[in-house]
């Protein structure tokens, strides 16, 4: 018994060494990783069109550089439409500033306060520092901006894509190469599972994200809320930041548009229809199509946005779901590694 326990304290030091080293190479080399990680999920994304067109006999070659343009197409389009929102929203919600600055001096009168509690309240509030200055809409144009941003990695972002889709196309026959004495059909079936479940997972997660953010930003533009396609962008983005990210970005809506429309019910009725648009996906569409790929403990979740967000911010966070599933993805399908896979899971599998 004594004589494992020396083991034991090294194995634990070894471990905490270990990942102090993954830590301090995922954030060191950000401006490597990031872009990798980005290529590796759009890859995914794209990789039934590339499949499609290999099945259709195109050359390999030829499929890669349909699916490149493709991607500089529709990115260019996004970026035109994203960037004009967010100019349009940085000149235009400053009014909406004042106009909040304006409401809530009316209610601080309305309540009959002291100075000196007035002046309590604004200190613990700090509701005139949040919104003077243009600090709240610099905050959520930094947020945007900061998204986008990673478009400077583009051209190493779409090299990395390149030589990602290259080698989908053999990887299987290398692996089995690689490890001869195992079952080759075992081996096939298990390399299988992981491309085709994170294929799957990623592919699908996007899709179901951009109809949702396409059917709200359609309703609030029929509605005639402000800003329509910013929101739009932005519930499709915070889509994969679960349970927080669309709450903010619910709570962001519905201050607009009780300033926008001087009242309250036609915005609660509003926010109704988003909070509904978003269970309906988020409870019934999703859990059919993905199953127990997108179960992933609460807590699991909770420390997984810290983690992504302390090492690669705002970006992090919204990939720490997907980098999250892939990996659940990934150990459920080896033996080894099953038994974590069941425990980051939010309920056991059946």
């Amino acid at each position: 018994m004594t004589d494992n326990n020396p083991n034991k304290f090294l194995n634990i030091v070894a471990g905490i060494f270990l990942m102090g080293f993954i830590v301090f190479v995922l954030k060191e080399l950000q401006s490597i990783l990031l872009p990798l990680f980005i290529a590796i999920i759009i890859s995914f994304i794209f990789l039934p069109f590339y499949n499609l067109m290999i099945r259709k006999k195109f050359p390999a070659a030829i499929a890669i550089i349909i699916v490149v343009l493709t991607i500089i197409l529709i990115s260019n389009i996004a970026s035109v439409i994203i960037i004009t929102s967010v100019n349009s929203f940085s000149s235009e919600f400053p009014k909406y500033e004042m106009k909040f600055l304006d409401a809530y001096n009316s209610i601080i009168a309305k309540l009959d306060l002291s100075p000196e509690e007035i002046a309590s309240m604004n200190n613990s509030l700090n509701i005139k520092n949040m919104v003077t200055d243009g600090k709240l809409t610099n905050t959520i144009t930094g947020i945007l901006t900061s998204i986008t941003g990673i478009m400077g990695n583009y051209l190493v972002i779409l090299f990395y894509i390149i030589f990602i889709l290259s080698e989908t196309e053999n990887i299987k026959e290398r692996l089995s190469a690689a490890f001869p004495d195992k079952d080759e059909r075992s081996m096939n079936k298990k390399i299988t599972d992981i491309f085709g479940g994170v294929k799957d997972y990623i592919a699908g997660k996007t899709l179901l994200s951009f109809i949702q953010a396409v059917v709200i930003g359609t309703f609030l533009w029929i509605c005639g809320v402000d800003f329509y396609l910013v929101w739009g962008f932005m519930f499709f983005i915070s889509d994969f930041i679960p349970n927080i990210g669309s709450l903010i970005v619910s709570v962001l809506v519905m201050i607009v548009m009780l300033l926008q429309f001087n009242s309250l019910l036609y915005p609660l009725i509003i926010l109704a229809v988003l909070i509904l648009i978003q269970n309906l996906k988020g409870n019934i569409i999703e859990p059919r199509f993905f199953g127990h790929r997108l179960d992933l403990s609460p807590l699991v979740l909770f420390f997984s946005l810290i983690f992504w967000g302390y090492i690669w911010g705002i970006v992090g966070m919204i990939l720490s779901v997907p980098i999250m599933s892939m990996i659940k993805i990934i150990f459920m399908n080896i033996p080894a590694t099953k038994p974590i896979a069941i425990l980051i899971s939010n309920s056991a599998p059946k």
